[in-house]
């Protein structure tokens, strides 16, 4: 039988109080990493008006002073100006930090992880950080293998931001959300229902001090700078009966840190694929590679998308789990929803195999722990706004496709290949 229904995804943009938590606990991680790849980090975070609060567990040989990369990372956003009701330069920031708990360490620590590449002896000694479950995702909605709904609200949320940074639309300011609502008939989006933007302005715009025509303003502005340019490319567009809301109470002038708190890890749903898929519950950003809610979960969205890339399956979800000091998983679970095209025991087979899921291995094949020195010391802190998977804008390692001809030569018949 036909279904037709609706699906909706939001993002927000770097300016939204949780994500500022994100990306400064992200860009500590960035810094320790840069000088000691094997510093234990779990870097949490929380902002409020003018206040910030660095604290968690870091065990490292690297100097960094965190205040200073608090503060740079909160003017980059753009919180420049006290009247935004938080600014880099006036916030307070406080440091409460402790080291790793030994306990945890203990099943995780090896003298011969100092090596660049690891034996399969010491890649099975080296366990897991913690118990818990992880999943990845990746579907052919989307050039980037991603579902729409989440694609087209970070997309959205990126040209929000650019267009205030690069001085198109002055007016804005760092705080914002969008959200997209997606009609799907039978599994597939054929249209947009909804379009919604949230975003923080300043009182009076361009001198007009009338809160109608500033929303006014705002809307038309929003569509032809912000919308638009978002859907050139993508074949399922707007049309006449979509609506198109924007700041639905009428004004959006105090947000950031002065309108809401923030805290690490609090856009999980954001960082992944925007419900669309499950989620094993585990936060990403302020945690070293060693921790595998997040180096597993960015292992399983490789394989998923490297199955669909390999026309494998429309849709594929992969699940892990880990016991704590345990270096394989305990379970690992294909899901490919009547979409695949060779049955699901055979991908777990082929997986075992070939993918990496053991977590001293995951990290040296993606090379985790030296990236931010290799790329200038950014890297973590890029993706700690708007999402971890599909960021073809990143050369991330976990978004390559490089697995597609091993998966169709093992799983295709030799009529099918090529």
């Amino acid at each position: 039988m036909s279904r037709r229904y609706l699906f909706s995804s939001e993002s927000v943009t770097e300016g939204h109080p949780d994500k500022i938590c994100d990306q400064i606990s992200d860009a500590i991680l960035d810094a320790l990493l840069a000088q000691d790849p094997k510093s234990r980090v779990a870097a949490e975070v929380v902002v409020n008006t003018g206040l910030v609060l660095i604290t968690g567990e870091i065990t490292s040989k690297a100097q960094v002073n965190y205040i200073d990369i608090a503060r740079k990372k909160i003017a980059q956003i753009g919180y420049t100006h006290a009247e935004n009701g938080f600014s880099a330069d006036s916030c307070s920031v406080l440091v409460a930090l402790d080291e790793q708990s030994v306990d945890i360490a203990q099943g995780v620590d090896m003298a011969q992880e100092t090596r660049e590449h690891l034996s399969e002896e010491q890649l099975d000694a080296i366990g897991a950080g913690d118990q818990g479950l992880m999943f990845g995702y990746a579907c052919n909605e989307t050039p980037e293998l991603m579902p729409l709904p989440i694609s087209l609200a970070h997309r959205i949320s990126r040209q929000l931001t650019a267009v205030r940074k690069n001085g198109t639309l002055p007016y804005l300011r760092p705080d914002g959300k969008t959200q997209v609502s997606v009609i799907y008939e039978d599994g597939r989006p054929v249209g947009i229902d909804t379009i919604l933007v949230s975003t923080q302005h300043t009182a009076t715009i361009a001198g007009i001090s009338d809160p109608v025509a500033i929303q006014a303003r705002i809307k038309q502005d929003l569509w032809s700078e912000v919308v638009e340019p978002v859907f050139e490319d993508i074949s399922v567009k707007p049309d006449a009966k979509t609506r198109f809301l924007v700041n639905p109470t009428g004004k959006f002038v105090i947000g950031g840190p002065q309108g809401d708190s923030g805290l690490t890890g609090r856009k999980i749903i954001v960082d992944t694929y925007g419900g669309y898929a499950r989620h094993g519950g585990g936060a990403f950003s302020g945690k070293d590679p060693t921790k595998v809610d997040r180096t597993a979960a960015y292992a399983c969205r490789y394989i998923a998308k490297n199955i669909v890339a390999a026309g494998l399956a429309d849709k594929c979800e992969v699940q892990v789990s880990y016991a704590i000091g345990v270096a394989r998983p305990v379970s690992l679970f294909v899901e490919t929803f009547g979409t695949g095209k060779v049955d699901e025991d055979k991908l777990i087979e082929v997986i075992e195999k070939n993918f990496e899921l053991r977590p001293a291995g995951m990290i040296q094949a993606f090379d985790l722990q030296n990236l931010p020195s290799k790329r200038g010391g950014h890297f973590f802190q890029e993706v700690a706004a708007y999402g971890h998977f599909g960021r073809t804008d990143l050369g991330l390692p976990w978004e390559r496709t490089d697995k597609v001809q091993m998966l169709k030569d093992a799983l295709l018949p030799v009529s099918a290949v090529g």
